[in-house]
């Protein structure tokens, strides 16, 4: 099947899904969620929903488990919306894509304030150490050149 069809109907039925949850479902164990993109089979008979669920793991099983219950109620808003010969059967599933990404940006924020703290110690410590080092040229320099019986 053509992608840009596949991807048409992904697309409709991520809205009819966001929608749905949005607006018509009353379960209270179904809140904060996000639906973030949906996967069409080939065949149009499959589509997996992936959603965002913002709170704890056993808030968001439960979420979960709320929205796979709540499928039939956007299979059958979904039949209303699309016309085709099948409508596909939803299976939601949980999306960990932004959690990990949040975890990449504490890291990358604690590594930059880990790097610049240790840039600003390496800076106090810098001076000392080129003053010694430059002291101990000059002590070299006045020994190659006492070796080499140069005068001072």
């Amino acid at each position: 099947m053509k992608t840009h069809r596949l991807a048409r109907v992904a697309e409709v039925i991520r809205e009819v899904a966001s929608e749905t949850i949005l607006f018509k479902l009353k379960d209270p164990r179904i809140r904060m969620v996000t639906v973030l993109r949906v996967e069409v089979s080939g065949d149009l008979q499959h589509a997996k929903v992936y959603v965002s669920v913002m709170g704890t793991d056993a808030e968001q099983k439960e979420t979960l488990r709320a929205l796979k219950g709540a499928a039939g109620v956007v299979q059958s808003q979904l039949a209303d919306r699309l016309k085709t010969r099948f409508i596909p059967v939803i299976d939601f599933v949980l999306d960990h894509g932004i959690k990990k990404s949040m975890e990449v940006s504490r890291l990358i924020q604690e590594a930059l304030a880990n790097s610049s703290s240790s840039y600003d110690r390496n800076l106090e410590q810098e001076p000392l150490q080129n003053e010694e080092s430059s002291d101990d040229e000059e002590e070299s320099d006045e020994a190659r050149k006492e070796s080499s019986g140069e005068p001072s």
